[in-house]
This record gives C-alpha cells, structure tokens and sequence, in this order.
C-alpha cells in the first residue's frame, strides 16, 4: 500500500504587471512583485510565499505534535527571513536567483523548559516537508510545452 501523496497546483499570468494567480483545491491566492522589481504590488512576491510556506508547515507541526511530544504549547509564531541577490533574479547569469540563506526564530509559549522547547524545535525541523523540500531539493522536470493558439 503506497502513503505517497500527489499534490497540485495550477498558475496563470493575469492582466497588468507582474501577477499572477495560483491555485490549489479550492484555493487561490494572487502573486505580484513589488513596484521595484517591476510588479504592480497586488500581492506577495514568490521567495514571500515561500518563507510563509515555510513558517506554515512549521507551525502546523507544532500544533499537530505538541501533546504527542509532551509540549503544552499556548501560542506559537515564526519570524522568517531570507536574503536574495535580485540581480539572478533580472538575469545576471553569475548570481543564483535563490534564497542564499533563510532564518528563522520560534516563539513559543509553554511551560516546557528551553531544553525541551529546544528539543522540540529541532523536532520541527526535522519533520517539515516545506523544510526538507529547501533544504535537501526536489527533482523538478518540466513535462511538455503545450502551445495553444489564440
């Protein structure tokens, strides 16, 4: 019995600047980049959604493994950053387009000691598909090119 899940997503460009939609299930949510990077400000930029992606699995870690782990956790927050060199990204063929580094600070308010706490955010870390996805890579491959006539 295979536990290998398939999830989807679909993007399209949208009218004006840079934005664009993606969606997923029954979600959607609008893309943009900021006016300095040529976009029109409609929304978060990508590498944006990418850190609250991030912070999103991590916390939705915690809530689902805090009892198991013996952690009553009353609140939890992540504050997320990551430095880009935008000159990959307006295509200098010498600057990689990515984060070169992410960092992140875990706020949680528990009961538990900061060994534990410690413990646990390691726990985090470790168990975060966003994270692993980061931080070991994916295969990405690009299936075919399908051109639509207008």
């Amino acid at each position: 019995m295979s536990t290998m899940e398939t999830f989807k997503a679909t993007t399209k460009i949208l009218e004006g600047g840079l934005s664009v939609e993606s969606s997923s299930r029954n979600f959607k949510v609008v893309l943009d980049e900021p006016k300095s990077l040529g976009g029109t400000d409609k929304g978060m930029n990508p590498v944006e959604l990418q850190l609250c992606a991030l912070g999103g699995c991590q916390a939705i870690v915690a809530k689902a493994y805090a009892k198991h782990k013996g952690i009553d956790l009353k609140d939890f927050r992540i504050e997320l950053e990551g430095d880009l060199d935008v000159r990959g990204f307006k295509g200098d063929p010498n600057v990689r387009p990515g984060f070169q580094e992410i960092r992140f600070t875990m706020y949680m308010k528990t009961d538990a000691s900061p060994e534990k706490a410690r413990e646990f955010a390691e726990f985090i870390e470790r168990t975060c598909p966003v994270g692993d996805t980061i931080t070991n890579g994916a295969t990405l491959k690009l299936g075919d090119v399908v051109v639509e006539k207008p």
